[in-house]
Order: structure tokens, then C-alpha cells, then sequence
């Protein structure tokens, strides 16, 4: 049988992440967050993680440094960073943006401290 779970999640209640996202609706394949108003400043450490990440750009601008690439990231644009890349970003503009991660960054302890926004 299909699974028929439903989940909504409403993000004013939402569970914070140790950098300050806020988880959304997961399942066990794929997760949501969402990094709201992230101030502009300094890059994030440098990262790999063990999950893939998608993301999409509502307001602000940022620099998304992977493998040694730098994309440029402002409203409306879309990226992904695949599972293991080093990656590393810098917020040019109070930034926000929502993530899906596969799987899910809130689950086993793969987002302790190392949020990807």
C-alpha cells in the first residue's frame, strides 16, 4: 500500500536548526528549511555534507562557493549542491530562502552546527 501521510508544517511554530533554520515539512526521503532574513557578513565555513541540497532564492543576494566556483545567487534564481561537495556560502543581502534536502539535513544529526545557508 501507498504511503498516504500527510504532513503540513505551519513555519511560525517551526523547530529552529543550530544556525537558525527553520525545519518544514520532511518525510523520511526529503526535508525542507527554510533561512529567513539572514544578515549580510563574513563567508560560512567551508562544508561537505551527506545530503544533496536544492534551494531556491526569495528576496536578497548571496555567493554560493562550491568546488571552487562562485555563483552568484539573487530572487528567483534556483541551485543545487550535491552530496559531498565543498561548498561555502556569503550573504551580500539580508537573504531568504528555502532548501530541500535529501536526505533529510534535520534527521541524524546531519545539520549539528553545520547549517548550509
Amino acid at each position: 500500500m501507498a504511503d498516504t501521510t500527510v504532513t503540513k508544517v505551519d513555519s511560525r511554530y517551526s523547530p529552529r536548526g543550530p544556525e537558525g533554520q527553520k525545519y518544514l515539512a520532511a518525510s523520511p526521503h526529503i526535508g525542507m528549511r527554510l533561512w529567513e532574513d539572514e544578515p549580510a557578513g563574513e563567508p560560512k565555513p567551508e562544508r561537505r555534507r551527506e545530503y544533496e541540497t536544492v534551494g531556491f532564492v526569495i528576496r536578497g543576494r548571496a555567493e554560493l562557493v562550491i568546488e571552487g566556483q562562485v555563483v552568484r545567487l539573487e530572487p528567483g534564481d534556483s541551485w543545487v549542491v550535491p552530496r559531498g561537495a565543498a561548498h561555502t556560502y556569503r550573504i551580500l543581502e539580508a537573504f531568504t530562502a528555502v532548501e530541500a534536502t535529501h536526505p533529510p539535513s534535520a534527521v541524524h544529526g546531519r545539520d549539528s552546527g553545520n547549517g548550509s545557508a
